[in-house]
């Protein structure tokens, strides 16, 4: 074997360079065994009570909820019932809020916990959450996976086998008994209710390109509401009677969709595709067609609930109060909307444009699948816009991102309800709506939101300012 000199090398000596090799293999090791520590305690180190565990788990609903592609009405209730689940929970160590029960229609006897014993709230109402969830969704397995992921978070977050475990068991308890109630809300009924029946009259609703779907959740109004008397309760003001002269109002707001659309400038452009929220856009190429999946309008909602709420740092019951009003709101608010759908029962302009107008003429965005009047956008976003509102404040500046993973830039609002606002406006400029729709589905939104804001009370000191 060949010798070659140390210095060659650039070492003093044959020592010197085994004392560099020695230094350079304990610092590596040193670093490695660091980092390896390091992310040890990154991994098994969680806060129980850091609100981030219920938005991520709240996500994790969304996204099952993108991939099931449930309706827009559906999807309300998916997030509401989890949500009420472990709001009471959560209320059971925090004196200042209230019980739901008594207040929502029906809701009774929620399982207390043991005041004698220890427990994990925010583990007990996740479990609560996640459980609910999982019954009203149909990709059990994803859901599955996750429960795993964060129930170990919770194992390694220093509580106690005994704690955990009676926890999770309370977190079960409430959730059977959240999902017994939700079972008698009608909406098991009306799967097997008759399908919308289109017919021929004049300015009535019919399917509408590129795939003609049937009128989804026409017995909607059948659903047992949470906290509105009824699903007529609201009824906005009569939609412009049908009618073709150019005289008429009909008329001038089917012109004002189709010139509006026709000349769209970029701003407005933005607005239409970042409020669009469809949950099923269907895209044919030649006879090849491809759906892209993204969330519901109040999926949407509940995106804005989760930015504001981590803006305005909430605690961990404060955010799970948020997302269980919002909720609320928007499960009344779509029963409302709905009722009125079918009620009025009218015509698309799409399909007004396209017959009498312009055959050639497309909306910018695709026509949803139910009839026009009142705005689904307007009605919801309202009552969302109130709740928030009413939490977290008015002049509430912050960044909408909800939907950049959907490839569209964040969007700046300055309160909620001039987002409220845009989201409305957003239907004439993607020409699927006409204005009284949505001037209409405002004020029917708002008075939605105003009445559950006046009749729903999570706070024991909102009964004390409302007695005096």
């Amino acid at each position: 074997m060949k010798l070659y000199p140390v210095h060659t090398f650039g070492f003093k000596s044959a020592r010197h360079a085994l004392k560099i090799l020695s230094a350079i293999l304990f610092f590596s090791f040193t670093l490695v065994s660091c980092e390896k520590e390091e992310n040890q305690e990154t991994q098994t180190s969680i806060d129980v009570n850091d609100p981030e565990i219920f938005h991520r788990s709240m996500k994790k609903l969304t996204d099952i909820i993108v991939h099931d592609i449930f309706s827009p009405p559906v999807a309300s209730r998916i997030y509401s019932y989890p949500s009420i689940a472990a709001y009471e929970i959560m209320v059971q160590e925090n004196p200042e809020f209230r019980s739901l029960q008594n207040q929502l229609t029906d809701l009774k006897d929620v399982p207390q916990a043991d005041k004698n014993k220890e427990y994990c709230f925010p583990l007990a109402a996740i479990n609560a959450f996640l459980m609910t969830g999982k019954t009203m969704i149909f990709s059990e397995d994803k859901m599955e996976s996750y429960q795993q992921e964060i129930y170990n978070d919770f194992k390694n977050s220093g509580i106690s086998q005994e704690v955990y475990d009676r926890s999770m068991a309370y977190g079960e308890q409430v959730a059977k008994h959240i999902i017994q109630w939700s079972g008698s809300d009608n909406y098991k009924q009306t799967r097997t209710f008759p399908k919308f029946t289109v017919t021929e009259e004049t300015g009535r609703w019919k399917p509408t390109p590129p795939d003609y779907m049937e009128g989804i959740e026409p017995h909607w109004s059948k659903i047992r509401p949470f906290v509105i008397d009824s699903c007529n309760q609201f009824v906005p003001a009569r939609p412009s009677a049908f009618g073709l002269d150019k005289n008429s109002e009909f008329y001038k707001e089917v012109m004002e969709v189709y010139e509006t659309v026709n000349n769209l400038d970029d701003e407005q452009h933005s607005i239409a595709k970042f409020w669009d929220c469809n949950p099923y856009v269907s895209n044919h190429r030649g006879h090849a067609m491809f759906a892209i999946k993204k969330i519901t309008p109040g999926g949407h909602w509940i995106g804005i609930t989760s930015i504001a709420g981590k803006q305005a740092n909430l605690d961990f019951m404060k955010t799970v109060e948020a997302y269980t009003v919002v909720s609320v709101s928007l499960m009344d608010a779509f029963i409302s909307c709905w009722d009125e759908k079918y009620r009025s029962n009218l015509i698309r302009p799409e399909t007004v444009i396209n017959e009498y107008i312009d055959e050639d003429w497309l909306p910018l965005l695709q026509t949803p699948p139910f009839p026009e009047y009142t705005s689904g956008h307007s009605v919801i976003s309202s009552a969302a816009a109130v709740a928030l509102t009413n939490l977290i404040g008015d002049n509430f500046s912050y960044i909408d991102s909800t939907e950049t993973e959907y490839g569209l830039p964040p969007r700046n609002y300055t309160s909620f309800i001039q987002a409220s606002e845009e989201a409305a406006i957003s239907r004439l400029y993607g020409g699927i709506h006409y204005m009284p729709a949505i001037k209409n589905g405002v004020a029917q939104g708002r008075e939605i939101g105003g009445f559950i804001q006046n009749n729903l009370h999570t706070r024991n000191n909102q009964l004390a300012e409302k007695s005096e």
